[in-house]
């Protein structure tokens, strides 16, 4: 009979404990906060007690902090929660928590720990709403059901979760401590920052920079257009130069057939004149005669003398040798002209391609650091003063040949052409000027220096009295 009395105690005892865990820890729950508090406690004993000992272990401190926790750099925090004592019952924990420094925050301190450390300052007006103090932490680290959810409206699980685990970090361990402020952080923020700044305003400058050297490499291009246009404006000039010339040539063959008819009309009259005066009766109407013919053969002759002057004939062979050399002189005008419309295209096409590249910011830095715009401009320059002396040549080579035509009196620039020229003054293959096949075939050469090359294994093929004359011409 007494031992089931002692047992039926001892089964009220665990019934009244597990019921009432107020009754089995000292100092005794004294408010309603105190038993919310000793529950969540309960619970978290609970999950750190693996085995259900009543006790936790060290290893199953460790174990707690690694898994569920998911602190595996601070795995030596359960030193501060064991101290000496290698097996902490729920009493213990009571009495440690009780002790702590977190379980007399004030509300206050629970604010500026949910803004600065656990960094969820959007729930501050729950807390506030709730007045929620050191005491209530136990709760939110037991994640107890509906009490985050319900009275301090956090839905969001992520949130949920981190509130917990920061929770657990306060009641198990006592308040956070800031780490050590990282000086070298700050520096190299600091050092970024200003690289970065100093980055932009480098860019910005080499920006700048480009876009002045490329309007004015633009500007260059202009000019060069305007040179290329006005050598076009001198190229229709001298083909209408040419057509006068021909058009003056069929001119001068008409008045020489009029005055020759002219001439054969006065021969004529003076025959009629000279039969009269044979046929006279008399000599006085006879010398009349005489006198009116003589008047008619001077006038005749006067007249004959000025259109010798007029129509001043020359060798013929020297009409061809000065059709030849300015037929050689064009051919070497087409070389230097093809050569510097190919250096104008080939400075066009660069310049439209750095002009595309700078539409993109890598493209403009590109083009800033590299020495293509000094290579484009270089060019330019280039093109622009090779078409400046084609077009001073053509210029005085209009001129020139005008008045060599002008002063001898026959067509030059008009001719059969450079191969029937050098067919009829070159008879002898070995002093041809140039074979006929190479002639119908000449490819003009690429560039100045081509020209310049070919220019040497050409002369050495011209009679020395021929250059002579070429020159003095």
């Amino acid at each position: 009979k007494l031992i089931n009395i002692h047992a039926v105690n001892v089964c009220l005892s665990v019934y009244l404990a597990s019921a009432y865990p107020c009754l089995q820890v000292r100092p005794p729950c004294m408010t309603e906060a105190d038993r919310f508090s000793l529950e969540a406690l309960q619970h978290i004993h609970r999950e750190m007690d693996d085995d259900q000992d009543g006790g936790i272990e060290v290893e199953e401190s460790v174990e707690f902090i690694i898994e569920d926790m998911q602190q595996q750099q601070q795995a030596n925090k359960h030193s501060k929660l064991h101290h000496e004592d290698q097996h902490i019952t729920l009493e213990e924990l009571w009495k440690g928590w009780k002790s702590s420094e977190v379980h007399n925050w004030t509300q206050e301190d629970v604010l500026r720990w949910l803004r600065e450390f656990v960094e969820l300052p959007q729930y501050e007006k729950g807390f506030k709403e709730l007045r929620v103090n050191g005491n209530t932490l136990p709760r939110i680290a037991s994640n107890e059901p509906s009490f985050m959810s319900t009275y301090l409206k956090i839905q969001d699980q992520q949130h949920k979760q981190k509130l917990k685990l920061k929770a657990l970090d306060v009641v198990l361990f006592g308040p956070p401590t800031r780490p050590p402020h990282n000086w070298m952080k700050d520096l190299v923020l600091i050092v970024s920052v200003v690289m970065g700044i100093g980055g932009c305003w480098f860019a910005k400058v080499q920006n700048k920079a480009s876009k002045i050297h490329i309007s004015k490499m633009m500007k260059d291009l202009e000019s060069l257009q305007r040179a290329e246009q006005s050598h076009r404006d001198l190229q229709e000039q001298l083909e209408k130069a040419q057509e006068e010339k021909r058009t003056v040539a069929v001119e001068k063959k008409n008045l020489e057939e009029k005055m020759r008819d002219e001439i054969q009309g006065a021969q004529e009259e003076a025959n009629r004149l000279h039969k009269l005066r044979d046929g006279a009766v008399s000599e006085l109407t006879r010398l009349w005669y005489a006198e009116e013919e003589l008047e008619q053969v001077r006038d005749a002759l006067k007249r004959a003398e000025k259109d010798m002057q007029y129509l001043w004939s020359v060798p013929e062979s020297l009409q061809l040798w000065l059709q030849l050399t300015h037929e050689v002189e064009v051919q070497y005008y087409n070389v230097k002209k093809q050569s510097a419309e190919q250096q104008l295209a080939t400075a066009k096409d660069e310049a439209e391609k750095i002009k595309k590249k700078r539409n993109s910011l890598f493209g403009t830095l590109h083009v800033a650091h590299s020495s293509s715009l000094d290579q484009v401009d270089q060019r330019i320059m280039e093109a622009k003063n090779a078409l400046a002396e084609v077009t001073a040549c053509l210029r005085e080579r209009l001129h020139r040949w005008q008045q060599i035509e002008s002063l001898s009196g026959f067509p030059v620039m008009k001719n059969v052409g450079l191969p029937s020229l050098t067919a009829t003054l070159y008879p002898d293959p070995n002093w041809m000027l140039m074979p006929r096949s190479a002639m119908q075939s000449y490819q003009a050469p690429v560039s100045v220096e081509d020209m310049e090359e070919e220019i040497p294994q050409i002369i050495p093929q011209i009679p020395g009295w021929y250059l002579g004359f070429f020159f003095l011409s």
